[in-house]
């Protein structure tokens, strides 16, 4: 009986809508504005006005959480819905994003 097909993901990916700032680490004046679509620790799903080109390293900011980070991306797909879906895989742990949302 065949298992599960592997995906090459190691932690569990969380819906979750977050605004971001993403912006090529070597070019840092251009800067999109972005929502997430999912999280993990380690990475994310990102929908963008813009096709990024897969093995750029981009700088991810999301300030409702305090979090800054290095990124690759390894994927960019368009999304049918006007908008291009990026994969992105997190330099470092970004654990913070899989917390509910805090309430005002």
């Amino acid at each position: 009986m065949a298992g599960p097909v592997p995906t090459g993901r190691f932690e569990k990916r969380t819906p979750r809508r977050v605004p971001i700032e993403i912006s090529r680490v070597d070019e840092s004046l251009f800067k999109e504005k972005a929502f997430t679509e999912n999280v993990s620790p380690r990475g994310a799903r990102v929908l963008t006005k813009r096709a990024w080109q897969p093995g750029t390293d981009v700088l991810v900011v999301c300030s409702q959480d305090a979090v800054q980070l290095r990124a690759k991306i390894v994927y960019c797909r368009d999304s049918g819905i006007g908008r291009f879906a990026i994969g992105l895989e997190l330099s470092a742990s970004a654990g913070d994003w899989q917390k509910p949302l805090r309430r005002a």
